[in-house]
């Protein structure tokens, strides 16, 4: 068409886009990198998850045959869809602005996409049957280790699960920690928290912080969770895609930045939600 230009046209715009783009999302998304991953395929837009059960191994007297034990898995099936970003950047914008217009651009789509895939995979929480708290008190350190033992009794190795929480959350389980933040008798990890900010670990279980969560509609109320990396999944048909059009008659060019995947939970025993009200609004 006439009013378009390819990629070659436009390559020192596009390329810094995409570059930016694609460091950002991998940057940005705390999520994605704790969920088990799977890449849709070979026609069609989803993928069927298979969920074995355990197998339970009995005692056997010798040269006795062992019985058969039926394998029949369960599972989930995952469809992906489309989330995208748009906009028309002008000559004259480009042309004029003191900074690399490109690379900005490609930094608030990476920024985009990367927090809508956290919130739709932290939408999953609230889908764990086991929750503890009821929106109404502050976390604490008890809270962790009473989410740890729950997973522990599932068979879950905890040094492979992880939490995620709103920063707002984690303030009160750091407080907790250093006893509002002046503890005489602090171990390692208060001591670290008081430093740095940085929680590390609690019953072998990583703390981590996002702001890509939303609240339930009261201030201060949020729902983490702890959970194994199977308990989630995230299922990836296209990452993060750019496009350009020209559009001669604007004299600008429009950007397009889509990806397509789903989400989905694999393992409901396998997580736990956490939904506490910070102290702190």
């Amino acid at each position: 068409m006439a009013n378009e230009s390819t990629s070659s046209t436009l390559s020192e715009l596009y390329t810094e886009i995409v570059a930016e783009a694609e460091f950002v999302i991998q940057e940005q998304s705390i999520m994605k990198n704790l969920v088990k991953n799977y890449t849709i395929a070979g026609g069609g837009k989803s993928v069927e998850v298979p969920i074995y059960s355990a197998i339970a191994a009995a005692g056997v007297n010798e040269a006795t045959d062992l019985s058969n034990t039926a394998v029949n898995p369960t599972s989930v099936t995952i469809t992906a869809s489309e989330v995208g970003v748009m906009t028309t950047l002008t000559d004259l914008a480009r042309n004029s602005a003191p900074r690399n217009v490109a690379a900005d651009i490609g930094r608030l789509f990476g920024e985009g996409i990367a927090k809508k895939m956290d919130q739709d995979l932290i939408a999953l929480f609230d889908g764990f049957s086991v929750t503890l708290g009821d929106g109404t008190g502050a976390i604490s350190a008890a809270s962790i280790f009473n989410a740890a033992s729950t997973l522990r009794a599932e068979g879950l190795p905890t040094n492979e699960c992880v939490a995620v929480l709103h920063p707002k959350i984690a303030f009160d389980l750091k407080a907790n920690l250093t006893n509002t933040f002046a503890n005489a008798n602090a171990n390692d990890l208060a001591n670290e928290a008081l430093r740095s900010g940085f929680i590390g670990q609690i019953a072998g279980i990583q703390i981590f912080e996002t702001s890509n969560m939303s609240n339930t509609g009261n201030a201060g109320d949020y729902k983490g969770a702890i959970f194994h990396k199977d308990a989630l999944a995230l299922a990836m048909m296209q990452d993060i895609k750019i496009e350009t059009q020209r559009d001669a008659s604007l004299r600008a060019d429009e950007i397009v930045a889509t990806a397509v995947y789903g989400v989905g939970e694999i393992h409901d025993s396998y997580g736990v939600e956490l939904h506490f009200d910070s102290s702190i609004q």
